[in-house]
């Protein structure tokens, strides 16, 4: 640690990945002197599927952050994939994703805090939190640096959620995800999701000549390479293919807690509760999560930031339950497939609504419509 950490700080950010930095911008935007403590060395990498949906780029460009074309590639839509059908559907208006490796990411994300002037404390061990501040690892005994706020940002697994009394999730279906990049050309220009009887895969290029792939299911033994082979239509598009990137394993899922902050300590992305990862939804939410939040610390009340938090997750957490109605039931896939198919529409507005082009509600009429669908198809 450096010497040169100064003594108090307004807002201590503990975690320095996406969601934390997120965090951090966006306080600095606001005027605060923030400081950000990671026990990793950047640039900081993580099993995801590297996709940012429309919404989720608009949130990354909220604070000040646009990812060069260089460095990604742009994807215009979803694209399910079963064993024998598929459907696919574009975003509203001239809405575009973009898929970026992780660690570009975060070189950029670290690059605008730096920038902003957001102190970066890499490679330094947090012990503890109180009401005063954090207390850091010193060879001379823990040193205590004062702070009127402390974000937790160290994810699913948070050391200062437990700290602050909070890890009491009220759900919890968490899946097993494996991810890989390998070298071949992305032969489509969307997001792909593909259904099995065991599990999912998704594939995103990163790349003019790199694509992301990943799979998740329930089943805590299958690896990426078993569950490749129990999706043939995936595995064949990868035949022969270099891969370039070593297998990475997280756990994914829809996890909700009951608080996200208590007195001055306030919790942001996986800290803060999951979304599944088949939405493609948990970056995009982080970074809207920040935005949220700073505006709360600027306002100094955090019960505001609850009421916040639970409005942006709604929407991904219906989705992802939604989503996930499919998972293990391969009668149920080609139904909807049949019905995406013949009626392209539903797919349509179900993606408007996945990315918050459409109001809540219409999931009612476009439910009823799917519904009648499956019955006729």
């Amino acid at each position: 640690m450096s010497q040169g950490v100064p003594d108090s700080t307004d807002v201590f950010v503990l975690g320095g990945g996406p969601a934390g930095l997120a965090a951090a911008i966006a306080a600095r935007e606001r005027g605060f002197c923030v400081l950000v403590a990671d026990g990793a060395q950047p640039p900081v990498d993580k099993a995801c599927g590297e996709g940012l949906l429309p919404d989720g780029q608009r949130a990354l460009e909220r604070l000040g952050i646009h990812v060069p074309r260089t460095d990604a590639f742009p994807f215009r839509g979803i694209r399910f994939v079963g064993a024998a059908l598929s459907a696919e559907a574009r975003f509203p208006g001239d809405g575009c994703g973009v898929a970026v490796r992780r660690t570009v990411l975060h070189r950029l994300m670290t690059e605008r805090a730096s920038q902003l002037g957001v102190g970066l404390l890499w490679r330094t061990a947090v012990t503890g939190i109180s009401s005063d501040g954090v207390l850091l690892r010193n060879p001379m005994g823990d040193r205590l640096v004062r702070a009127r706020w402390i974000v937790g940002a160290d994810g699913s697994n948070s050391q200062v959620r437990r700290w602050a009394g909070l890890d009491r999730p009220s759900r919890r279906n968490l899946r097993y995800a494996f991810r890989r990049h390998y070298r071949v050309a992305p032969w489509s220009d969307h997001m792909e999701v593909y259904w099995g009887e065991r599990c999912q895969g998704y594939a995103t290029g990163v790349s003019n000549e790199e694509v992301c792939v990943a799979v998740a299911s329930h089943d805590s033994s299958l690896r990426l390479d078993e569950g490749l082979r129990a999706l043939p239509r995936l595995s064949e598009r990868l035949a022969g293919a270099e891969t370039v990137s070593a297998e990475r394993g997280a756990l994914t899922g829809n996890r909700r807690l009951r608080r996200v902050w208590r007195s001055n300590v306030a919790l942001i992305g996986d800290a803060s509760g999951t979304v599944d990862a088949i939405t493609g939804e948990g970056l995009g939410l982080a970074f809207s999560q920040a935005v949220a939040l700073a505006r709360c610390l600027e306002s100094g009340d955090l019960s505001v930031y609850e009421t916040e938090h639970r409005k942006l997750a709604l929407r991904p957490l219906c989705m992802a339950r939604l989503m996930l109605t499919l998972d293990q039931r391969p009668w149920l896939q080609q139904r909807i497939l049949q019905v995406f198919g013949q009626r392209p529409e539903v797919f349509r507005r179900f993606l408007e609504l996945h990315v918050g082009a459409l109001p809540p509600l219409h999931v009612v009429k476009d439910g009823f419509a799917l519904g009648w669908g499956l019955l006729t198809a």
